[in-house]
């Protein structure tokens, strides 16, 4: 690093265009933010120069493929795991609701008990419990929504980087929420309205 100098490049064109001088500016190296855009970048800077060469292509625009597909290596190696650790969490979540709603179904056997007494059919029970678990789970996916955002907004202002939260993600993150609540309390709810009228008023 101490071998190198910078300096704004109208102010090297212009020292070192001069034909009295030996030296020339004989490479650019353009540092593009989004690995996904350096090879739109190059098409741009490829019309701008033969722009400025006057259709002479006395240059060479050098993409470096090694290293770009590097980096999109590492991020698809970080989109899985990444994948993973969710779908992890969504599996843990997923039971720990189920073994809740269980719990809940043989505490309220009583009440089922009662419902199927007074006319509600097995099908009235199932629509009962899968509502309450899906409500659960809904609200989870909203305190998650919130929470994601806050998070990356304080990242944002804390660690000074660049967050971005789609309405898109948030949308999936909502539908994910409620499929998962839709899946595991389906079991649950089933359980719930095979329980016999009988047994269910017996129940202490």
């Amino acid at each position: 690093m101490n071998r190198d100098l910078y300096l704004p490049v109208t102010t090297a064109l212009k020292r070192f265009t001069d034909p009295d001088l030996p030296e020339r500016v004989d490479e650019i190296a353009v540092q593009i933010a989004d690995a996904s855009q350096v090879v739109p970048s190059s098409w741009v800077m490829r019309r701008i120069l033969e722009r400025a060469h006057r259709g002479v292509e006395d240059y060479q625009i050098i993409i470096p493929n090694e290293l770009l597909e590097q980096s999109q290596r590492t991020q698809r190696i970080f989109n899985i795991v990444m994948g993973s650790i969710a779908a992890l969490s969504l599996l843990v979540g997923g039971i720990g609701i189920m073994n809740i709603m269980l719990a809940t179904v043989t505490q309220r056997a009583r009440e089922i008990g009662v419902r199927r007494c007074i006319g509600a059919t097995r099908g009235d029970i199932v629509r009962q419990f899968l509502v309450e678990c899906l409500v659960i789970t809904t609200i989870g996916g909203i305190f998650g929504v919130v929470g994601g955002i806050t998070g990356a907004r304080a990242i944002s202002y804390f660690a000074d980087w660049k967050t971005v939260v789609s309405g898109t993600a948030v949308m999936l993150s909502l539908v994910v929420s409620f499929s998962v609540g839709l899946i595991f309390g389906l079991y649950p709810a089933i359980r719930a309205a095979m329980i016999e009228p009988m047994e269910a008023l017996r129940a202490e």
